[in-house]
């Protein structure tokens, strides 16, 4: 589900479960991830992406509103934990988006320090308004989009539930660069490493003072609605 590599001073975690559907288990095996990113003694950045056509499509929808399951708020809980630690991770971190990435899997992007987004194949989504499932997007979901986006890109893309391209992410600011596949990766490891020697808890102090805010909003109780 997931793969972690390392280039030099880049870790390279690859999400390489189809749509990468967020679940329990993703988060297990991404927290895992960052967990050896983290402990690495030494320089160090993350790039974070996917395979195929996809770098995540959110959470399990189906899983998340049956109740039999009962994991809803665990996942949901969980998701949350994922977004702060990665908004304020003591390392650079660079979301290489070779793909689709819609809902929570736009927000994990959105939640890094840069995004570059391949530019011939994958939309930018969020698709609440969308969606029939009774789970709208959260306090803290809201406060992280609200923290990275242009007011004005965050209410089209909430209220329209519009697809973007790579080149209209970057004109509203949901993605730094557009590229092409073979230009992607590449690009994002090189942004990466140019930041690789930050003191790391230098980075972690500044971007918990960034986003404090934030932090509050995720770490707010949220109650998972079934259909």
């Amino acid at each position: 589900m997931i793969d972690l590599t390392r280039d030099d001073d880049v870790f390279i975690l690859r999400m390489q479960s189809g749509e990468n559907r967020i679940d329990l288990a993703f988060l297990k095996e991404f927290g895992r991830a960052l967990d050896e990113v983290d402990a690495f003694e030494g320089p160090a950045a993350l790039v974070t992406t996917g395979t195929g056509h996809f770098y995540s499509t959110g959470l399990d929808l189906e899983a998340l509103v049956d109740e039999r399951a009962g994991e809803a708020q665990e996942v949901l809980t969980g998701l949350h934990q994922l977004f702060g630690r990665l908004l304020v991770f003591p390392r650079v971190t660079v979301a290489a988006v070779n793909g689709h990435a819609f809902a929570a899997g736009a927000m994990l992007a959105m939640a890094q320090d840069f995004r570059i987004m391949r530019n011939d194949r994958g939309f930018f989504c969020i698709p609440e308004i969308d969606l029939a499932t009774g789970q709208p997007l959260t306090p803290g979901m809201i406060a992280l989009l609200e923290a990275r986006l242009p007011r004005a890109s965050f209410h089209e893309a909430v209220v329209t539930g519009r697809r973007y391209t790579a080149d209209e992410a970057v004109s509203h600011a949901f993605a730094h660069e557009s590229l092409s596949e073979a230009e992607m990766l590449p690009r994002a490891i090189e942004r990466a490493r140019g930041l690789a020697d930050k003191d790391r808890a230098t980075m972690s102090a500044l971007k918990g003072a960034l986003y404090a805010s934030v932090l509050n909003a995720l770490t707010e109780p949220h109650v998972s609605r079934g259909r």
